[in-house]
């Protein structure tokens, strides 16, 4: 058989073709590392071939340099040298000559050194057949004296010939000296140099094969292993994920210029051609759109318009240094349904908002503000809310009156035309809001332009309304526990009407307000009663007294009535008592406890007891009060009270002062000076187990005041207690001259900026001193005989006084009194009269605690009438003990009217 014929196309030649191709391909660099390898390789050889031409260069002319320069030195030297021009000018130049030139050839290492007569024949040369035979070359430069170099190309290679003259003793020429170097034995540079360069390279390409290792691992970390094919293939499929899918995607860069942007991105902001690479603001888009894109900011779902479409877009930064992802979404038909949602969601959160914005306070004025500043903007424009005059005094309700006092107000303008706060508004029964009140439900207006019910209220004030824009309101009633306390009415004028829908949210803002309202007006009319029970129980106004001028105030608590208390009580003597006292708590039982102490410091007064008696006294009482409550089961005892009782002598200006944990008074001398005295202090009330109390005097000048005070008025939240008395100071400071009222209103003002957190008592005591001409005073003997001589010294004195007509009343007093002080007291005995204003004071004392006792003598006794008389004859009487024994006193009123009395007294005793 005969082979078959082969075309030529598919023979051996071809097959050779495929396989280079092969070949070549897989020489040929898959991978980015490779060709950046492979274009490093091909960089550093182009770098190492072009070094390598320039040094061979460089050395080439620099070896033609240095050749030159060592003919010339050679050729200069051996011209200058000594007796070169003699052997020149001598017989025999060449016997001369030769020997040396020939010495100086094979220590210089040139190549020939020739010495040349000025017309050119050699007398030396290296081959003696060339001596005396004529170079044809010129050397008139040279003869000239300057030196002569030429470069030519001789049988060993390119040379340098250097000519110089010889010069005798006159500068005649007498012979040239030409020096010839080839260039091959200068040392080439090249040969040290080359092993330099080839290390460098070699250095460059293991660099470049680490750089390129390093840019492949680091290639291969960012793409996950995968290779150009199957990074191609990546590209490609998520090339076509990007164009296929339903929802716009961009790319942007750091400074906002778009990088990529898919099919759906194109047609849904209608991007131009060839967007990419252009800035986002320049691209036709909103600014609040572009905006967000260039801003960096993450987004969810932000929602925009675009032309007609309604587009929801996120937002995502992916590097760094910037850049962003944004997607966009196509929502319009989703737009009605989100609305919904969203007007669903905006009326649960105002639900929610209602429940912890809406009564934070006990105050109804509050509580309804705070009402319309949760509907407005939010639910609606404006918001107005008013109440029936019993809620606002803390009544019930009658449900039957529709008179009401708009008490709170809010809006989107302060402009609008509705009634101001603190109008009373009584409806007419047409009115939406009557309407409202009597059925208790929620009305609904939705054209007030049309609503004739409410237009007839008051028809201008309907009509300027309408023109401002208020175009539909809702009235709901606000009721809780079954009774109606008001109405609040919502407005709007720049949003839509009001819907059938928005009838719930507006029933459970009213809700939860009237519930609040209803506790606020509960919390009113107990706070309305405490305050009435403790003012009450407080002293309304002070007699006037001879020894002191008093300012007071009270200042209840924000929070509610407490247990302060302050009081002035008159004594016996012309002194006066002064109580400032403080229960812990507050409430009607505080208040209550109050004003059981006080009476009982005024039953304690009345026994004329020392300050720490009296203070002790009280400490018992207080201890037997929170035993009877545990004993009776009751948890709201009284747990302590404090309390400062002073009492003041304006005869010797002496004050004696106790106190039991209650702060220390503060003293303003009459030139202002201010002073916190040290009383000693003993345990709250209550609380001292039976500790002793113990007192302080302090002696008073005229005209100076004493300022006591509870620890409401220094004492405050974040203030301590030292801060608060040098402000207390320097008030005081601030008084100097004025009087127990005005130094009242400049303490508060200066240290109650706010209303308190804590009851305050504030009590001023201005010192009079009674005046000496009105005092007398005797020392009684222990002898009835001077019994006569004392009363007519006390009638003299009286007539002095101008009070001759109660000298028969004053005899009969004093004369009972000293009588039995003598007979009945011990020594010393004494009387002092006392002149007070309307009042005349007859005081004995003697040695002896024992108190006499009033009682009625029969028919048939001859005695025991004598206290009984001084009683009938006297405005009050008593007796108080001091350290030394006791005094015995009377008080008579100078009306002019006592001996009147004493006739028909006697006449009836008779």
């Amino acid at each position: 058989m005969q082979p078959k014929a082969v075309p030529p196309e598919t023979g051996p030649e071809p097959r050779h073709d495929s396989a280079g191709r092969r070949l070549l391909a897989r020489l040929r660099p898959r991978t980015v590392a490779g060709q950046v390898f492979l274009a490093q390789l091909v960089v550093v050889l182009l770098l190492i071939s072009t070094a390598l031409i320039l040094l061979v260069i460089q050395d080439r002319n620099r070896a033609i340099q240095e050749a030159g320069d060592r003919s010339l030195v050679a050729a200069e030297t051996f011209a200058n040298a000594p007796g070169t021009a003699e052997a020149m000018t001598s017989d025999d130049p060449t016997a001369a000559l030769q020997p040396h030139a020939e010495a100086v050839r094979k220590e210089t290492g040139v190549d020939y050194v020739v010495a040349l007569s000025p017309y050119g024949f050699r007398w030396t040369h290296p081959d003696p057949d060339q001596i005396g035979k004529h170079v044809s070359t010129s050397y008139g430069e040279a003869l000239e004296g300057e030196p002569h170099q030429t470069t030519f190309d001789s049988s060993l290679g390119k040379a340098v010939d250097s000519t110089v003259a010889v010069f005798d003793a006159d500068g005649t020429a007498v012979g040239l000296v030409t020096v010839g170097v080839t260039v091959d034995k200068v040392t080439s540079v090249v040969e040290h140099q080359l092993p330099v360069i080839f290390a460098a390279g070699g250095v460059a390409l293991l660099l470049a094969a680490g750089g390129s290792a390093l840019v492949s691992g680091r290639l291969r970390r960012q793409t996950r292993g995968l290779g150009p094919v199957e990074m191609t293939r990546m590209y490609e499929h998520h090339d076509a994920v990007l164009h296929a899918v339903r929802e716009g995607v961009l790319i942007l860069d750091g400074d906002g210029t778009l990088l990529l942007v898919n099919d759906e991105a194109r047609r849904l902001l209608a991007l131009p051609p060839r967007a990419e690479g252009r800035p986002v603001t320049g691209l036709g888009l909103s600014q609040d759109l572009a905006g967000l894109l260039v801003s960096g900011r993450p987004a969810t779902d932000k929602v925009f318009l675009a032309g007609d479409t309604l587009l929801a877009v996120n937002v995502r930064p992916v590097t760094p240094r910037g850049g962003s992802v944004a997607t966009f979404r196509d929502t319009t038909e989703l737009r009605a349904l989100a609305g919904k949602a969203d007007v669903a969601g905006g009326r649960l959160q105002l639900i929610y908002e209602a429940s912890t914005r809406i009564g934070t306070t006990l105050d109804m004025h509050r509580t309804a503000e705070e009402l319309t500043e949760v509907a407005v903007p939010r639910f609606a424009d404006f918001a107005t809310v008013e109440l029936v005059e019993p809620v606002l005094l803390g009544d019930e309700p009658t449900g039957a009156d529709l008179e009401m006092r708009r008490i709170a107000a809010a809006g989107i303008r302060d402009d609008a035309p509705l009634h101001r706060v603190g109008k009373l508004v009584r409806y007419v029964p047409d009115n939406p809001v009557t309407i409202a009140m009597s059925t208790g439900r929620p009305i609904l207006v939705t054209h007030l332009a049309a609503a004739g019910g409410w237009r007839a209220q008051d028809p201008t004030q309907a009509q300027r309304v309408i023109d401002y824009g208020i175009h539909s309101m809702i009235s709901v009633p606000l009721q809780a526990r079954g009774q109606l306390l008001g109405v609040v009415e919502f407005w709007r004028s720049a949003q839509d009407p009001f819907e059938a829908d928005d009838l719930s949210p507006a029933e459970e803002l009213a809700a939860r307000a009237a519930v609040c309202i209803d506790n606020a007006r509960r919390y009113t009319r107990e706070h309305t009663t405490a305050v009435t029970l403790q003012r009450s129980l407080l002293p309304g106004s002070f007699p006037e007294l001879s020894a002191l001028d008093v300012g007071h105030r009270y200042l209840p608590a924000q929070a509610g009535v407490g247990g302060d208390w302050y009081d002035v009580i008159p004594l016996p003597g012309a002194r006066v008592a002064l109580v400032v006292g403080d229960v812990v708590g507050h409430g009607l039982h505080a208040a209550a406890t109050m004003g059981r102490l006080r009476t009982a410091v005024h039953n304690f007064a009345a026994l004329d007891l020392a300050p720490d008696e009296l203070l002790a006294h009280l400490d018992e009482l207080i201890t037997r009060i929170d035993q009877d409550a545990a004993a009776q089961g009751k948890t709201d005892t009284v747990s302590g009270a404090t309390c400062l009782y002073a009492v003041y002598d304006p005869v010797s200006g002496r004050c004696v002062l106790a106190r039991a944990g209650h702060p220390g008074p503060a003293l303003v001398a009459p030139d202002g000076t201010v002073s916190f005295p040290d009383i000693p202090v003993a345990p709250p009330l209550g609380v001292g187990g039976g500790l002793p109390v113990e007192t302080a005097e302090l002696t008073l000048a005229a005209d100076s005041r004493l300022v006591l005070y509870t620890d409401g008025l220094v004492e405050a939240r974040g203030r301590d207690i030292d801060v608060g008395l040098d402000m207390l100071r320097e008030a005081l400071t601030r008084t100097r001259g004025a009087g127990p009222d005005d130094t009242c209103r400049v303490v508060l003002d200066a240290m109650l900026r706010t209303r308190a957190g804590d009851d305050v008592a504030l009590l001023v005591a201005r010192t009079r001193l009674l005046d000496p001409a009105h005092i007398a005073e005797w020392e009684v003997p222990a002898d009835p005989a001077a019994v006569p001589r004392i009363r007519a010294d006390a009638t003299r004195k009286l007539e002095t006084w101008g009070l001759g007509e109660a000298a028969f009343t004053t005899e009969l007093i004093l004369s009972e009194l000293v009588t039995n002080a003598i007979r009945y007291g011990a020594s010393p005995i004494g009387l002092r009269l006392l002149h007070d204003r309307d009042s005349l004071i007859c005081e004995v004392s003697d040695g002896t605690s024992t108190s006499p006792h009033l009682r009625r003598a029969a028919f048939t006794d001859e005695g025991g009438r004598g206290l009984f008389l001084v009683a009938q004859m006297s405005r009050r009487w008593g007796t108080r003990y001091t350290d030394r024994g006791k005094i015995i006193w009377a008080e008579q009123a100078l009306d002019g009217g006592a001996a009147g009395e004493l006739g028909a007294l006697l006449m009836a005793e008779l």
